[in-house]
C-alpha cells in the first residue's frame, strides 16, 4: 500500500498525474527484451540456413499443411519442428524474465505461431476449452491484433487488446528479418 501511495505521489510530483502500479511492467523494459528476443530469432533462423539446416525457401514456407481434428485448427510446416527445438528455448527464457509477462512468441508474417511457449503446449486433450489455452502452438494468430503484429515493419508496435482467453493486455511486438526479408515478428503479451 504504501508503495502504491509512493508512485502515486511521484507521478503527481512530476506532473504526470499517472499513476503506476508500483513494480509494473514497463514498455520500455518489454521493448528492450523484444529487441533482443528479434536478434536472437533472426540468428537462429539464419543460422539454420548458414548450416544447411534449413533451406530459404522452408523458413519461408507458408504451405500450412493442416493437422487433422484440431479445434481451433492447426498448422504444419516444414520449419515448425525445427522451432520446437531452436526457438521455443529463446521465448521461454524471455517469458522467466517476469512473471506479468504471459508469453513471447515468434509469429511469421501471416500469424502462424509454430511453437507457443512450453506452458502452453500442453498435450491435446480433446476438450476445446482446455486446449484453447492449454495448446496455442501451430495455430494462426490472424485477428486484427496479431495480424498488425506479424506484418509490421515499424521498429516496435505497442498494442492493448483483449485475448481469446479472456484477458485485457498489452502485446507489444519487434518484427523479425531472415537474410534481409521481413519475416513475420516476435510478440511480447503482458498484463496491463
Amino acid at each position: 500500500m504504501k508503495l502504491r501511495m509512493l508512485s502515486t505521489l511521484v507521478a503527481l510530483a512530476l506532473g504526470t498525474g499517472i499513476a503506476t502500479p508500483a513494480f509494473a511492467l514497463s514498455d520500455d523494459q518489454v521493448k528492450g527484451w523484444a529487441m533482443s528476443a528479434a536478434k536472437e530469432c533472426q540468428d537462429v533462423l539464419e543460422g539454420a540456413v548458414s548450416k544447411g539446416q534449413l533451406k530459404l525457401g522452408d523458413v519461408f514456407d507458408r504451405i500450412y499443411v493442416p493437422i487433422p481434428n484440431t479445434d481451433p485448427p492447426k498448422f504444419k510446416t516444414r520449419y515448425d519442428a525445427y522451432s520446437d527445438t531452436h526457438i521455443l528455448p529463446i521465448e521461454d527464457g524471455y517469458l522467466a524474465k517476469d512473471s506479468k509477462l504471459i508469453f513471447v512468441v515468434l509469429v511469421d508474417k501471416n500469424g502462424y505461431l509454430p511453437s507457443h511457449n512450453s506452458k502452453f503446449a500442453k498435450p491435446l486433450t480433446g476438450d476445446k476449452a482446455k486446449d484453447l489455452v492449454g495448446n496455442r502452438s501451430k495455430r494462426m494468430f490472424n485477428d486484427k491484433t496479431g495480424i498488425s503484429a506479424a506484418r509490421s515493419t515499424a521498429p516496435f508496435l505497442l498494442q492493448e487488446y483483449r485475448r481469446d482467453t479472456g484477458e485485457d493486455m498489452k502485446d507489444l511486438s519487434v518484427p523479425v528479418y531472415v537474410k534481409g526479408k521481413h519475416w513475420g515478428a516476435i510478440r511480447f503479451g503482458y498484463k496491463k
